[in-house]
């Protein structure tokens, strides 16, 4: 039986994704609310699905990608949330696939020596899975959401203003910004996983971290757990 993790951003992400499965029960471990379920894929087939509230910032979604590969053996990973826009051609609620994730503030000549192996590559980044990108182009277009498979940027720092801004594009070339993807990539790739990251975008990356904190993303997490589960369910 296939095995899927998912990481979301938020409680209400997570319950939507609870009411799609079947025979859920839910623990309390590693300092995290886990649900556990079943989900029939459109083939029939039928997936075990664990699923969980990721945590800010790239020591606590590591953790918890860890967590969730070590207790739940899974096939893939697949991790949605929120990112900041840096795309001219974007606009809020937009998605960005991460096709590419880079870190702004990791020094990758040292930390690629480990496992996956990156430090002689010519740029030190990491990857999405090509075929979980491809059942999530195919969802989000069936969901009529505009996205592109592109760059995110991943750094433990609140990007809001437009030097930053600046400099994150001149040093990444990212099309969104954030605070967890590429640790995900990077635990996942450490165990063999093929991790999916997706990121919806909430504001244009020069805003500021008090008036962020009072945006509603409450309504993306219906948005995020249709586009999860139509994803599991083309597997």
């Amino acid at each position: 039986m296939t095995a899927i993790a998912i990481i979301g951003a938020m409680d209400e992400e997570v319950a939507h994704i609870a009411a799609a499965l079947d025979d859920v029960a839910v623990t309390d471990e590693a300092g995290l609310t886990i649900t556990r379920g079943t989900l029939t894929t459109d083939r029939g087939a039928e997936c075990d699905i664990i699923a969980t509230v990721g945590g800010m910032g790239m020591v606590n979604i590591a953790a918890t990608t860890q967590h969730l590969i070590d207790v739940g053996h899974p096939d893939a990973v697949i991790f949605s949330g929120i990112a900041g826009n840096l795309n001219p051609s974007l606009h809020v609620n937009d998605v960005v696939l991460g096709g590419t994730l880079r870190y702004l503030d990791t020094d990758m000549r040292l930390v690629g020596q480990w496992k996956p192996g990156t430090a002689d590559a010519p740029v030190q980044e990491f990857h999405s899975d090509e075929r979980l990108i491809a059942f999530a182009d195919q969802a989000l277009t069936d969901l009529g959401i505009t996205h592109i498979v592109g760059i995110i940027a991943t750094g433990n720092y609140f990007v809001d203003d437009p030097a930053k801004v600046e400099q994150v594009v001149r040093e990444t070339g990212a099309d969104a910004v954030e605070m967890e993807g590429a640790a995900v990539a990077h635990v996942a790739a450490r165990n063999d996983v093929p991790a999916l990251v997706i990121r919806a975008l909430s504001d244009n990356a020069d805003t500021d971290y008090e008036e962020f904190k009072a945006f509603d993303i409450s309504e993306y997490a219906d948005t995020a757990a249709r586009l999860t589960v139509n994803i599991i369910r083309r597997m």
